[in-house]
């Protein structure tokens, strides 16, 4: 490819999902770490979170960029839930939340077993309707993306919310900093990415895969791929089950079996991403200071 294209190739099969011609777009820049992206398709809007400036943020192709929420508690990770309501994780006061169609905000979970829950940092919720996120300690650790705090939690957590009963239930309990999560697209599988090296250079900076048993526990870790620049954070699937995570130096494209195909090259550091247009053809991406999107020949995925 010539120069100036965003797209670097590692593997063929990588030039089947976009077109040569097509172009990075910068759609907002003025963030100070942007984060969280999410698609709703039925109001043709991404929102997306802008967490140390304390607010969220919308763009729409006709009206452009809007502040959609402000104060917004330092959100950072978004999604919807079955009924189309977007849920949210907090750093500020260290909870999920959903936002329900009038407007009023619901919390789903702010403690585990009688203490604190750390800063909840991404979601994704399966076709059950149970919301899985993460809770690592960036939020409390200094005040820039949160309130600075120490732990109450023994570890950093991954969670499994029944939000009809409130049940919580931690599913994975030894990982240094997980991060970004995302089911496979028949949900037989969860995807969850180790960001520990983002302060400790000899920490893991891979995705671990797990079976997904009877819709409710964990089992078989494995390592599913390594980043080679960076860290992984946010990820997401296309319906041919390739996974696309942030990272340093833009987002990375890996084929179902852990391949890396190749790599969408970004000017800043990428934290998260998601797939969106009226096709799910078009991938979002939130990185640093800018949100940024890119047309590809693949779509992203649908869970069931």
């Amino acid at each position: 490819m010539a120069d100036s294209s965003p797209f670097e190739i590692h593997d063929p099969r990588f030039t089947a999902l976009f077109v040569g011609s097509a172009r990075l777009d910068e759609l907002h820049n003025g963030c100070r770490w942007a984060e969280g992206p999410v698609w709703f398709d039925d109001a043709q809007q991404l929102l997306w979170s802008d967490i140390p400036n304390q607010r969220m943020m919308r763009w729409t192709p006709e009206g452009g960029v809007s502040v959609f929420r402000h104060a917004s508690n330092f959100s950072n990770g978004n999604t919807r839930d079955r009924q189309g309501r977007l849920v949210s994780c907090e750093h500020g006061t260290r909870r999920v939340t959903r936002t329900e169609a009038d407007g009023t905000i619901t919390v789903l979970a702010e403690s585990y077993q009688g203490k604190r829950l750390n800063s909840p940092n991404d979601v994704v919720v399966r076709s059950d309707g149970t919301v899985w996120f993460t809770d690592p300690t960036y939020g409390i650790l200094s005040d820039y993306e949160g309130y600075k705090a120490d732990p109450e939690q023994g570890q950093r957590n991954v969670f499994r919310l029944d939000p009809e009963t409130g049940d919580l239930t931690a599913v994975v309990s030894d990982f240094l900093q997980p991060n970004g999560l995302a089911f496979s697209p028949d949900e037989t599988k969860l995807y969850i990415a180790d960001s520990g090296a983002s302060h400790d250079e000899s920490a893991p900076r891979h995705i671990r895969v797990f079976d997904v048993v009877d819709g409710r526990t964990l089992s078989n870790p494995r390592v599913f791929c390594h980043i080679d620049s960076g860290i992984p954070d946010g990820i997401r699937f296309d319906t041919a089950g390739n996974l696309w995570s942030s990272a340093r130096d833009g987002v990375h494209c890996f084929s179902p079996d852990g391949t890396l195909l190749g790599k969408i090259k970004i000017p800043q550091t990428v934290a998260n991403l998601t797939f969106g247009g009226p096709r799910r053809n078009r991938l979002f991406i939130t990185a640093t200071t800018s949100l940024y999107a890119i047309y590809l020949t693949t779509n992203g995925a649908q869970r069931p």
